[in-house]
């Protein structure tokens, strides 16, 4: 059995192993985390999740992403427009995967 899971949190999906770190959208916790919806635990595949699964991850830090640059522009018009983002993030240690 593969001791790796797969879990969506934010829309989006992450392959996640115990002892990774990971970047995840803005989570409002403190020290510890679980993640119910999980797709894939080991060789287990859920419909759409796996019943009873769980991802315990704990939370490291709470902090900004690094500045991506949005650049739009349209060609002959003289238009041209420069923004900066940044988004908010947690990062989480992976503790265990309960299959």
């Amino acid at each position: 059995m593969s001791n790796y899971a797969i879990f969506q949190t934010g829309g989006k999906q992450y392959r996640v192993q115990a002892g990774d770190v990971i970047k995840v959208e803005k989570i409002n916790a403190d020290k510890t985390v679980e993640f119910d919806q999980v797709l894939m635990a080991g060789d287990k595949i859920g419909n759409p999740f796996v019943s009873g699964a769980k991802v315990v991850a704990e939370v490291i830090e709470q902090k900004r992403d690094d500045k991506i640059l949005v650049f739009k522009k349209k060609r002959r018009q003289n238009y041209r427009r420069t923004a900066g983002h940044r988004q908010y993030i947690t990062v989480l240690k992976i503790k265990e995967i309960k299959a």
